[in-house]
């Protein structure tokens, strides 16, 4: 969220060109709104869902003001000085980012060695301003959250930064043949381009649930074997979100300040306050109702002009707080929002990683201390870097601790400063040389799902259809001894007469038909990153990636018409989603002939957690064949590393409590 900084407006005074920059104290209130929205989503999406859009309202601000600034040095110089533009953005944005990933290459490199791998490629797209590219590349979008993620904020950057590299020469090529006087059709031009930009997205958003790109393709986008998240790609790309920008800019053409209080439209401060005051109240309901995405994939009403008309009202309030004699104006002007907003480009930039460093993963929300910690912490470093690092450089000016340290009567002062130098030029040395021989390692998380999936049995191999390569699968016991028993619940003893054996010598090009499979353990991720105990203890476990419940309602009729419910059934799904009693009972339904349904309920910090668990704590009756293992409550008994960073997902000790409980009600 890169900053189209105020700094270069001219001081509020009598000018003789129209497209002259005043400093107007409602823009930076409107930046301190903006990132406060973003700082509440980023930390936890359930207080805010879409107070991502305050991006968004950074985007039309840069947009509006980076061309009012080119179209005034066009009437002060006759000319667009692109080079000279450049320079100003740079001294303004990189100093604070050059810190900022200085100081987390020291933190990872003696505290997470482990994620320098996956680091690299997002400190190499930061620097050179192509982090949404990478991302959509990489997928890792806002979407991902399994990784430690401390740069993902960087992809607004990018897309601002590449505005900026090509705007100038756009702008350069508009002025030199049309001047600053017959901007007005460009303008037309320019909003159709971002209308055109809104069409676009709506026709490519998938409107679905995303998942996996094996469980739900059509979400996706393949090249070769890559699967680029069509979420993610809408969300980051530069030509997606280029409609913000570009209105923006058309808005400069035809609202300029100096110009407005010229005009007739100087009388107009009570219609104006009254169009700001509806788009701040629209822009507060879309933050409030709106969200990137659920459950159910993709927000569809941002895809479909949720962005276009979030800039809309932000020209609304723009309008308004671009004219001096709005009360708008002269609210958001006041002192501590004034704080807020010319630091914003610092609050943005420090609060994610230092959120991520306090949660570990993406996914994980903070609390509300942690979050007070958290702001507590990014304001001192933001103000810190403000004031000694980048005001400084920004106006040219060497600070005055490095230029003379101690006023030349203090050596040691001199001293400490060349050591402290000498210090973070030793750290970023082997912060570099660590960065770039690190080993490119999966998360916890991945790695535990990568080797359940080794001992996991596909539903096509449950029901003994073809496989892709025109062989067909056997069942899952078709190749096995088994040496079974009739289930009965873990208090009840076990009648040794009733023991039998069964030895099945079918090859696996055979086509039998498929038999009851006992101990058949049907789950998502949770259960998958189980499977390797689970399976080792004789379970046949059937677990995916994002699988939600009412994924499997279609399935379990299937293996119910099939005749594969054996005793007893294990479930654990509910993690990934929200479920209604009407899919409960769907899904349950081809289960009501088996003995011993055992159902594991929900651990996880998400918003329908309490309502899956209580769907499922009903459905345990007295004479029925559900039996509830409360997960939740029992897994806190678990002692060891039992989970991995998002507090949901197994480690070793956890796998194996897992399969333990459920052991404890099986007997195995």
């Amino acid at each position: 969220m890169a900053e189209a900084t105020h700094a270069e407006a001219r001081p509020m005074r009598r000018s003789t060109n129209l497209s002259d920059v005043p400093y107007l104290p409602g823009l930076d209130g409107m930046r301190a709104l903006a990132v406060i929205a973003v700082l509440i989503y980023h930390a936890n999406p359930e207080w805010l869902s879409g107070g991502f859009l305050g991006v968004e309202v950074f985007f039309v601000i840069s947009g509006y003001l980076i061309t009012l600034l080119l179209m005034s040095e066009r009437e002060h110089l006759g000319t667009v000085r692109i080079g000279a533009f450049w320079m100003r953005r740079a001294r303004r944005l990189l100093p604070a980012l050059f810190v900022m990933l200085f100081l987390l290459l020291v933190y990872t490199t003696f505290f997470r060695a482990d994620t320098l791998g996956k680091l690299r490629g997002d400190m190499l797209g930061g620097l050179l301003y192509v982090s949404n590219w990478y991302q959509i590349w990489v997928g890792q979008g806002y979407s991902a959250s399994g990784d430690f993620a401390p740069l993902r904020h960087l992809w607004s950057l990018g897309v601002e930064e590449q505005f900026y590299l090509v705007w100038p020469i756009v702008m350069l090529l508009l002025l030199r043949r049309n001047g600053t006087r017959n901007l007005a059709l460009t303008a037309r031009w320019l909003a159709l381009a971002a209308v055109i930009v809104t069409v676009l997205m709506a026709v490519l958003y998938h409107p679905g649930r995303i998942g996996d790109c094996g469980v739900n393709p059509e979400a996706y986008w393949t090249f070769g074997e890559r699967c680029i998240s069509k979420a993610d790609a809408l969300y980051l790309s530069t030509i997606t979100r280029s409609g913000g920008l570009l209105l923006g800019a058309a808005f400069a053409m035809v609202w300029r300040p100096v110009a407005i209080m010229r005009g007739p439209l100087r009388n107009a401060a009570r219609l104006l306050d009254m169009v700001a005051v509806v788009g701040l109240l629209l822009l507060a309901l879309l933050s409030w109702r709106l969200h990137f995405v659920t459950p159910a994939g993709a927000d569809p009403w941002l895809f479909r002009g949720g962005f276009l008309l979030t800039s809309f009202a932000t020209l609304m309030v723009i309008a308004a707080v671009t004219h001096r004699r709005t009360l708008v104006g002269r609210l958001l002007g006041m002192r501590p929002l004034l704080w807020v907003g010319t630091r914003s480009y610092g609050l943005y930039l420090y609060s994610w990683p230092i959120y991520q460093v306090i949660r570990e993963v993406a996914g994980n929300a903070l609390t509300l201390p942690q979050f007070i910690a958290a702001m507590f912490a990014t304001v001192v470093i933001t103000e810190l870097s403000y004031t000694l690092i980048e005001t400084p450089i920004r106006r040219r000016q060497v600070p005055s601790w490095l230029r003379d340290p101690g006023r030349r009567r203090e050596p040691r002062a001199r001293r400490l400063v060349a050591l402290g130098v000498a210090a973070c030029m030793l750290f970023l040395a082997i912060g570099i040389i660590r960065l770039g021989t690190a080993d490119l390692q999966q998360n916890e998380i991945a790695q535990a799902l990568e080797e359940g999936a080794e001992n996991v049995t596909s539903i096509d191999e449950l029901l003994g259809t073809p496989s892709p390569d025109g062989e067909t699968a056997a069942p899952a016991d078709a190749t096995t001894t088994a040496t079974t028993q009739p289930f009965v619940a873990a208090d009840e003893p076990a009648p040794e007469s009733t023991t039998t054996t069964s030895t099945t010598t079918t090859s696996t090009t055979t086509t039998l038909p498929p038999e009851p499979v006992d101990y058949l353990a049907i789950g998502d991720s949770v259960m998958q990153g189980a499977a390797g105990v689970l399976s080792d203890r004789g379970y046949t476990v059937n677990a995916e990636v994002s699988r939600q419940m009412i994924d499997m309602v279609g399935v379990m009729q299937q293996l119910g018409d099939a005749d594969l419910f054996g005793d007893p059934v294990i479930i654990h799904l509910g993690t990934n989603g929200p479920f209604t009693e009407e899919t409960l009972n769907d899904f349950l339904r081809p289960l009501s002939s088996v003995p011993n349904v055992i159902i594991l309920n929900i651990r996880a910090n998400r918003p329908w957690t309490a309502n899956n668990n209580a769907l499922l704590e009903a459905r345990d009756r007295p004479g029925d064949n559900i039996i509830l293992l409360d997960w939740a409550a029992l897994s806190n008994n678990c002692t060891g590393n039992c989970f991995a960073a998002d507090g949901i997902h197994l480690s070793a000790d956890g796998q194996r409590f897992y399969a333990n409980m459920i052991g404890d009600i099986t007997g195995r």
